[in-house]
């Protein structure tokens, strides 16, 4: 079973934008924001400012999602963390929030609406976690 990663953005929550060009940078890896730009204005019903991406390309290294690396005089972006290292800590963090309800009633009751594929899939979650705990205390 796969661990959470030790990294983690200092701000997991982003807008639809800065997704999206998350996305584009999972896709190429380092990108330049003419890059990330191009990108997006490729869908023709699009419109967005080149100055725009830079904004968005510098929040997003201030969430601590990219790194921004200097190359003679231009600039260079790349992701601190990967798409599926995100996608855990975004399935995390939501299953944290949807437990801190704390009341057993409302868990129970959404348990009980799951369809069996749902159930199913539960219970294999439960069966890792209990062979990854067990694994630990294995010496």
């Amino acid at each position: 079973m796969a661990a959470l990663p030790d990294y983690r953005p200092r701000q997991l929550s982003l807008g639809p934008l800065e997704a999206e060009i998350m996305e584009i940078i999972w896709d190429l890896n380092i990108v330049t924001v003419k890059e990330v730009h191009d990108r997006i204005l490729a869908d023709p019903d699009r419109e967005l400012a080149y100055a725009s991406v830079t904004t968005v390309l510098n929040r997003l290294a201030q969430k601590g999602w990219l790194t921004c690396n200097r190359a003679g005089r231009s600039f260079t972006w790349s992701p601190l963390i990967s798409r599926q290292q995100a996608q855990s800590l975004q399935a995390y963090e939501q299953l944290n929030r949807f437990l801190a309800i704390g009341n057993p009633d409302v868990v129970a009751a959404f348990a009980d609406s799951l369809d069996q594929a749902s159930v199913e899939q539960l219970e294999a979650i439960a069966a890792k976690l209990r062979a990854a705990r067990k694994a630990r205390e294995e010496p």
